[in-house]
């Protein structure tokens, strides 16, 4: 119950709304987080995530990032992937983040 009385971080359903409430620049990070937490919600639990991972239906663990995004947070987990920004297909344990668009 903690967690929800000053949350970290707050995901929006839609992005868009997002660059009008940002003062100065949006951050891109959290635009990423928001369109992949939104995405496999429609029809998977995703879970408030610990650190910076998403667990999605106590199996699966997603980090979110850029094309450079490494394995070196998510090395160590089984059925671990990243959702990668601005990459146009996938390859070893990186999807990209388009991709979970279709999910909806």
């Amino acid at each position: 119950m903690s967690k929800l009385q000053k949350p970290d971080k707050v995901f929006l359903e839609n992005t868009n709304p997002a660059y009008a409430l940002a003062t100065g620049r949006a951050n891109i990070g959290n635009f990423r987080e928001s369109f992949f937490f939104n995405q496999p919600d429609y029809r998977h639990r995703v879970e408030y995530p610990a650190k910076d991972d998403f667990p999605i239906d106590g199996k699966y663990t997603f980090e979110t990032g850029g094309k450079s995004k490494n394995n070196r947070q998510i090395y160590s987990l089984p059925d671990a992937y990243i959702a990668a920004d601005d990459i146009e297909y996938g390859f070893d344990n990186k999807i990209p983040l388009w991709m979970f668009g279709f999910l909806y």
